[in-house]
């Protein structure tokens, strides 16, 4: 399925403002067809995540959102990513998000290279300086690098898009949405992926990326 997309948004299931519902319906109205709703997680609550987003698929439809089922693993301790990572794929999960080593909060180092290493982690959010080894690892796992409007986060995009197309490395562009204020239309979106150094023809390209063929289903 083609169409605007959000891998990385975080309910009242996590840290965010917003019942899963909520946020589904306010990005439908921005002209959304696909939603991952990815709320942080740890071998405390992964299970219970899925478990209560897949109650909500149903109701995502009814406005025309396909929900995506999926976790944030954060975090966590490099060692444990693989093991958490499958548990949440068994658990049901359709995509799952690593955090990423961002330079604004103190992520583990190493976490990086549990994410790209595993075959079940789809993205790598907000990566910070990520390594060009990594990267080469995460585009021979099909895992994308993801370009998020988030502050903070966001200091290292042109970074990641330099790194990611020297690895040939699938990009997606998320908001890292935790309240209404962070949702992106389609121009924002646009404009997030061109600040980060994408050409017109790239930001196109990343921004009505099919979600069928990226995720495998």
């Amino acid at each position: 399925m083609s169409g605007l997309y959000d891998l990385h948004t975080h309910s009242i299931l996590s840290d965010g403002e917003m019942l899963p519902i909520e946020l589904i319906r306010r990005l439908a109205v921005l002209g959304y067809s696909t939603v991952a709703i990815t709320d942080h997680v740890d071998p405390s609550n992964t299970t219970s995540v899925i478990e209560s987003l897949i109650q909500v698929r149903e109701s995502a439809k009814l406005y025309g959102i396909r929900l995506l089922c999926g976790v944030e693993i954060t975090h966590v301790h490099p060692s444990q990513i693989a093991d958490l990572a499958k548990l949440a794929r068994s658990a049901g999960a359709d995509i799952i998000v690593v955090h990423g080593e961002t330079p604004v909060e103190p992520v583990a180092a190493g976490t990086n290279h549990a994410a790209c290493g595993c075959k079940n982690v789809n993205v790598l959010a907000h990566p910070g300086l990520i390594t060009i080894e990594d990267a080469l690892l995460a585009a021979k796992n099909g895992i994308a690098l993801e370009i998020t409007s988030r502050g903070g986060h966001n200091q290292t995009n042109g970074h990641v898009v330099r790194i990611s197309r020297e690895a040939a490395c699938q990009l997606v562009v998320d908001s890292d949405a935790h309240a209404p204020h962070d949702l992106l239309d389609k121009r924002a979106k646009f404009v997030v992926a061109k600040g980060a150094g994408l050409t017109d023809d790239e930001c196109k390209q990343v921004i009505s990326l099919n979600i069928d063929q990226f995720l495998g289903s």
